[in-house]
C-alpha cells in the first residue's frame, strides 16, 4: 500500500538520486545509460529549405563524372586490344552496357583529343585508337593502380564492413566500382587484388556475394580526425561532433538550431559497429545514419555520388526507408546538387578542408581525362570555325556576261563550270 503513496515515491527518488552509494542497488540506474539516447527522439522529421551553392555546382570532376565513365570504358576497350585499335563494329552494339548516352561512333567523335579515327584496312570501316596524350594518361592510370592496390582494397573492405552482415552482393559492388575508383577487372582477378580476409559466398535469391572477415577495430574518418585533434579517446559511445560547413546565405530556424546543438552532443556510433540495439526512429540512430553517409562519401573518388545510387545500399546496410532525407536535414554537412538533371550528394568537408579526409589516389587521373575532354571541345570549335571560313561567300556568276565583262579567273573553276560560263563544250 505504501508503494502507491506518491509522496513516499518522491522522497525515495530524492534519496536515491543524492546518495553516492544507493541503499537499494537494484533500483539504482546510471544517469546517462546508452539506451536513454537510443529511445530518445526530439526533432528528426524536419523540413530544410534547399539553397543553391554555385561553388559545389561548378566542380568539374564531380559533374562531368557521369560522361567520363563511358569515355573511360571505351578507352579501356581500345587499350585492352593487342593492336591498340578497334573497328567501330566492336563497340557499336555495346552502348547500353558501356552507358554511352548516344550512338557510340558519334560519342567517340566528340572527343578527338582522346580517340583518333582512321579508315580501316577492309570495307572502309571507321577504326579508332587512342591519341598519344590519352595513351600517356592510360599508362599513368595503370601505374597508379599497381602502386595503390592496397589502398583500393582497403576502401572496398570498408564498404563491405559497413553492411549488416559484413557481406555485399557482387552486383552491388560492381555498381559501386566507379565511385570506389576500382578498375573494371578488379573482381575478375581476386588472386591479384584481394587478400585472405575476403571470401566469396552464396547469398539468398541465388546471388553471389563478397564477405570480409575482420577482427580488428576499424576507425571511421570522423573518429580518425577527432583523435588527431585530441577530442576523441577511442571509447565506444563517446560523443563526437560533426564538422559543419554552412553555405553562404543558408540560415537555420531557431528550433532547428536547438535540435542540431543537442544532436551534436549525442554519442557517435561508428558505421562499423553493431546497431541492433538502436531504436530506428531515435536521434542516435539518425546520428549513426549521418555518420555512415559521411564515411561512405569519404571513400569515393569525388567524395560524391548520385543519390539514387546510394539508395541501392539501403537494404544491405540496414538503413531506414527515408534515408535520403538525411541529406536534406543536414545541409551544413552535405550539399545536394541538381545540376545535369541529376541529384548528386556531395560531402562538404572534403572540399572545405581537404586535410580532414584522405584524397583518393585515382582522382588526379580522372582530372587529366577531364582536361582532355575540355581540349576536345576546343578542337571541335576550331574545326567548325575553319569549316565556315573554308566555305566562304557564294560567288554570284552572271552566265549571260562575256569574257570581257568580267575579271573572273576561269582557271580557278572546274571544267563543267567553265563550259557553262563560256557556252563552250
Amino acid at each position: 500500500m505504501f508503494i502507491t503513496n506518491s509522496g513516499f515515491r518522491t522522497t525515495l527518488k530524492r534519496v536515491l538520486s543524492h546518495s553516492e552509494k544507493p541503499i537499494f542497488s537494484v533500483l539504482y540506474q546510471p544517469r546517462n545509460p546508452p539506451y536513454k539516447y537510443s529511445q530518445h527522439c526530439n526533432y528528426v522529421d524536419v523540413y530544410m529549405k534547399w539553397k543553391k551553392d554555385h561553388y559545389y555546382d561548378n566542380i568539374d570532376h564531380i559533374h562531368k563524372s557521369k560522361i567520363l565513365k563511358p569515355v573511360v570504358s571505351l578507352k579501356n576497350c581500345i587499350a585492352e586490344d593487342p593492336n591498340g585499335c578497334i573497328p567501330i563494329s566492336v563497340v557499336s552494339k555495346r552502348g547500353v552496357e558501356l552507358e554511352v548516352p548516344m550512338k557510340v561512333a558519334r560519342f567517340l567523335r566528340r572527343y578527338p583529343s582522346i580517340f583518333e579515327e582512321f579508315t580501316g584496312p577492309q570495307y572502309n570501316l571507321p577504326w579508332f585508337k587512342l591519341t598519344p596524350e590519352a595513351a600517356e594518361v592510360d599508362r599513368e592510370e595503370k601505374r597508379v593502380y599497381e602502386e595503390c592496390r592496397k589502398d583500393l582494397r582497403e576502401r572496398l573492405k570498408r564498404l563491405i564492413l559497413m553492411s549488416t552482415g559484413k557481406v555485399l552482393p557482387l552486383k552491388i559492388i560492381q555498381g559501386m566500382q566507379w565511385y570506389l575508383g576500382l578498375p573494371d577487372d578488379f573482381l575478375r582477378n581476386p588472386e591479384k587484388n584481394l587478400d585472405e580476409t575476403f571470401r566469396f559466398v552464396d547469398m539468398e535469391d541465388g546471388l553471389k556475394g563478397l564477405a570480409v572477415d575482420n577482427g580488428e577495430k576499424v576507425l571511421s574518418s570522423v573518429q580518425s580526425f577527432a583523435m588527431k585533434q585530441g577530442v576523441y579517446t577511442g571509447d565506444s559511445m563517446e560523443p563526437i561532433e560533426f564538422r559543419l560547413f554552412p553555405s553562404k546565405g543558408l540560415r537555420l530556424k531557431v528550433k532547428i538550431k536547438g535540435w542540431l546543438n543537442e544532436f551534436q552532443k549525442l554519442p557517435y556510433v561508428s558505421p562499423y559497429e553493431d546497431i541492433s540495439n538502436l531504436a530506428p526512429d531515435s536521434d542516435i540512430a539518425e546520428k549513426r545514419l549521418v555518420g555512415l553517409l559521411h564515411e561512405l562519401l569519404s571513400l569515393f573518388v569525388e567524395h560524391s555520388a548520385e543519390r539514387r545510387k546510394i539508395l541501392c545500399l539501403k537494404k544491405h546496410m540496414g538503413l531506414p526507408q527515408k534515408m535520403h532525407k538525411a541529406f536534406e536535414r543536414h545541409p551544413y554537412m552535405f550539399y545536394l546538387s541538381l545540376k545535369n538533371n541529376t541529384c548528386t550528394a556531395i560531402l562538404k568537408e572534403a572540399y572545405c578542408d581537404p586535410s580532414a579526409i584522405e584524397r583518393h589516389p585515382i582522382l588526379k587521373i580522372r582530372k587529366r581525362y577531364i582536361n582532355l575532354m575540355q581540349k576536345s571541345d576546343s578542337i571541335l570549335k576550331k574545326r567548325r570555325l575553319s569549316s565556315r571560313l573554308d566555305d566562304g561567300p557564294k560567288m554570284d556568276l552572271d552566265l549571260d556576261s562575256t569574257d570581257e565583262e568580267t575579271d573572273l579567273d576561269l582557271d580557278c573553276l572546274p571544267p563543267f563550270l567553265i563550259s557553262c560560263y563560256t557556252g563552250k563544250s
